[in-house]
Parts: C-alpha cells; structure tokens; sequence
C-alpha cells in the first residue's frame, strides 16, 4: 500500500508483516502470498478513504518486511516467528500478518497474549478447525490459555458437519450467516466478543472460489466478497490487537484476483483499526 518499510520498527501503532511460509510441503503455494499481495496493493486506493480521511493520516503504519522462515526448518518456524512478534509487539502496539497459516496462527496468538492476557478471536474460514492438518488451533490455543473460549467467533464455513458451536464460543455455517445476513452476523460478532482484546484471523478460502480462486478450496457456497468486506466492517466496534490474512496462493490463481480480495482485506482490517482507537474520522 506504499506504507514506508521499517525492518525495526518502534513506537508505531500497526506493522505490516509478511509470513512467507507454506503449511504444506515443499512446493511454493502460501509462501508467495505475502509477495503477491504487496504488489497489487501498491496500485490500491488508501483504505477508508471514501469514508472520511485517509486512514494512514490516522494511524502510524509501516510494512516491517518479511520474516525469515526458511521452508526446510519447519519445526523451528513457529519459535522463529513467536520470537518476532515478541520483539514487535514489546514496542509498537499491534501487528497485521499477511501470509502464514493454521500451523503459526498459535505462534501468533502466544505473542499476542504475552502482552494481553487471553483474547477473544473472530476467525473467518471455509472448513471446520480440525479438517485441516494444521487445524486444531484453536483446541491448542484454548489448552495454553491464549484465548477465551467464551469469546470465539467462527465464520464461513461450508460442508458437511460444521457443528453449531466452537471450543465455548459460536459457529456461524454459510447457512446461518445466510439467513442472519452481514448486518445480523456482525450483530453476533459484537455481542459474544465486546470490548475484549481480539485477534482477527481472516482465511481468505472464506470466500467462494469463484471471488477467490488462489487458495486451494473448491467446495462452492462461500461468502462474496462484498459479505467478507462488510462483515469486517464492525472490527472498528472492537477492541481488536492483531490481524492476520492467510491463505493466498499465487500459482494457483493466474488472475491475481485473491491477491487483490486479500489486499482489500488487509486494507481494510487497518482501516477499523482506526476506528477501533476512537480517532474521530
């Protein structure tokens, strides 16, 4: 998004980091998002600007680069990417990661809590938590008390046996969202979390392959990116203290477009941030 770079950041309100990282094997996939992801931004329009001032004249942002994670050490990945964050959040106040996955998403949660104590999570996603490899999370990350498990939010998720409730907190299936709408799911959203400190992880598989083709889902009936967007829109009532945006995979998406559904997303995220700091707009 033009954001200077700063690889040590201090005293900033938000760093921008990229997670070059790939969940599963060696082939290049999720590594190359954060990349592809910073190239169509360059050309995006700043944030929230068609709502009022520019969010970056609101918030001190930078992109703080990459983190160096080699793909062939992967057990020591999480710890290198734990210790990061450590660094990071020690002196600026919140982070938004752009790549990564299910399996460094508790990495993430560790260095946020270390800060805030266990924080609620908005997680937006196609398939139930513990149908991936790397899914159970958020089962590990309520067993190490880096969330409550009363203030959970799951969103998006499509198939068959998504349950109705997640680790104490609330599932929302394609099928209620549908018929709470964005405007009843973010109603859910405020009331379940309310002013706790929140991390917001935001798989873009959320959406339907045919607004997000690059991520490896297949399964139709995911939301639209105008829903995905929307939803995301009631962060800025939240007390939110990191973000992440996951599962862009440039190879398989020749178009760009999930880089761009991303990009929005992130810029988006920043955007209500802002609002979440109570700067008037």
């Amino acid at each position: 998004m033009r954001l200077p770079l700063d690889q040590d950041p201090t005293a900033r309100d938000l760093v921008v980091l990229g997670v070059p990282y790939d969940d599963s094997g060696r082939c290049p996939g999720t590594r190359l998002g954060p990349g592809a992801v910073r190239d169509v931004s360059a050309l995006a329009h700043v944030p929230g600007g068609d709502r009022g001032p520019g969010t970056f004249d609101l918030v001190d942002c930078v992109d703080g680069g990459d983190v160096d994670l080699t793909p062939w050490a992967s057990g020591a990945v999480p710890e290198v990417l734990y210790k990061r964050l450590s660094h990071l959040l020690a002196g600026n106040a919140a982070v938004l990661l752009l790549g990564g996955g299910r399996s460094l998403t508790v990495a993430a949660l560790r260095a946020v809590a270390e800060r805030h104590g266990p924080v609620a999570l908005l997680h937006l996603a196609a398939d139930p938590v513990g149908s991936h490899p790397q899914g159970d999370f958020l089962h590990q990350a309520v067993e190490e008390h880096l969330v409550d498990p009363s203030a959970v939010v799951r969103i998006g998720l499509r198939g068959a046996g998504a349950p109705g409730r997640a680790q104490g907190g609330v599932m929302l299936d394609v099928g209620r969202f549908g018929r709470l709408g964005v405007r009843g799911a973010a109603g859910v959203v405020r009331h379940r979390i309310g002013r706790r400190p929140v991390y917001v992880s935001v798989a873009v598989d959320v959406a339907d392959p045919a607004f997000a083709p690059g991520t490896g889902t297949r399964v139709p009936g995911g939301l639209t990116s105008r829903e995905v967007l929307g939803l995301l829109r009631c962060v800025g009532d939240l007390c939110p203290v990191g973000f992440e945006v996951m599962g862009v995979s440039p190879p398989q998406d020749r178009s760009g477009i999930t880089a761009a559904l991303a990009s929005e997303i992130g810029g988006e995220l920043i955007h209500q941030y802002a609002r979440a700091q109570r700067i008037p707009m």
